[in-house]
């Protein structure tokens, strides 16, 4: 690390030490996360690490409970049903949030803060107050238990992260182009999607990502409003917890951790291009 001529060497100290300190965090933080992966291939049937892992024996390590995900019907439903209940809602919550995002930005909108922080209640309110009162709410509808239940529930806690990703790339947003494009005759539906939306792709994919992982990774609202035709992953794994504990739980918490990170590095990706877009560099 290179420092500048005039820093004394105390203040060379505090930055070894705040970058050790960074370093520390980001173990303490992944560590625990890590640490599944190889219990993941575990020959035996246990959460601990075997005499013949730690001696590295090949014979202690196993892709038996890949496998037995793969075998059993209930993980083959409850994966179908995740990718399918999350695709879902990430539409709709994709569309609710890029359309509120849009609205908001108007600076002639009324009321812009109090609703701005009705649509962001579902990120504030702890996510049991919220489960019980859709499970209330969409029984009274006869939604409970059903498939269209479970997506407008989950579109209602994705949409937060939508508005805030897309009202993010509006902050940056160059209005007069709007104002030219219908100048020019083009109908405000043309100027959306050939002016506005090109602009903001990078902040409405990231919106899409981040209420796909809401609804990927989500467990509360599941127990409240999911019939056993809606089990999704969190949710066999939750049941797996209390009636039969192998490491498949582990293998399937290894697939989710791969399928986060792939997600949280196209949206560094995304938020790196949109940063390329404003500054002009694309």
């Amino acid at each position: 690390m290179n420092f500048p001529k005039y820093f004394t060497i105390w203040q060379k100290l505090g930055m070894h030490s705040l970058r050790l300190t960074a370093w520390l965090v980001l173990v303490f933080l992944m560590l625990p996360i890590l640490v599944i992966i190889p219990l993941s291939f575990n020959a035996e049937p246990y959460f601990t690490f075997t005499q013949g892992m730690l001696a590295l024996d090949p014979d202690a390590y196993s892709l038996k409970w890949y496998e037995e995900i793969i075998n059993d019907d209930k993980w083959i439903l409850a994966i179908k049903n995740s990718f399918y209940i999350g695709l879902c809602a990430t539409v709709l919550a994709t569309v609710l949030g890029t359309l509120a995002a849009i609205g908001l930005s108007n600076p002639v909108m009324p009321l812009q803060r109090m609703i701005m922080a009705m649509l962001l209640s579902p990120m504030i309110v702890p996510l049991i107050i919220t489960a019980a009162g859709m499970y209330f709410f969409y029984t009274q509808l006869g939604l409970a238990g059903t498939y269209l239940g479970v997506i407008i529930a989950h579109a209602a806690l994705g949409t937060p992260f939508v508005i805030i990703t897309v009202n993010a790339a509006l902050s940056g947003f160059d209005y007069s182009l709007m104002r030219a494009s219908l100048g020019l005759g083009a109908t405000p539906i043309q100027t959306f999607f050939k002016v506005i939306m090109p602009l903001i792709r990078p902040g409405v994919i990231s919106g899409a990502l981040f209420a796909f992982v809401t609804s990927f990774d989500e467990v509360v609202v599941i127990l409240f409003m999911a019939g056993p035709e809606q089990r999704t992953i969190p949710r066999q794994m939750f049941s797996g917890l209390r009636e039969q504990i192998n490491p498949t739980i582990l293998a399937v918490a290894v697939l989710l951790v791969v399928i986060s990170a792939l997600m949280l590095m196209t949206i560094e990706y995304l938020r790196a291009r949109g940063e390329r877009i404003r500054s002009g560099e694309i």
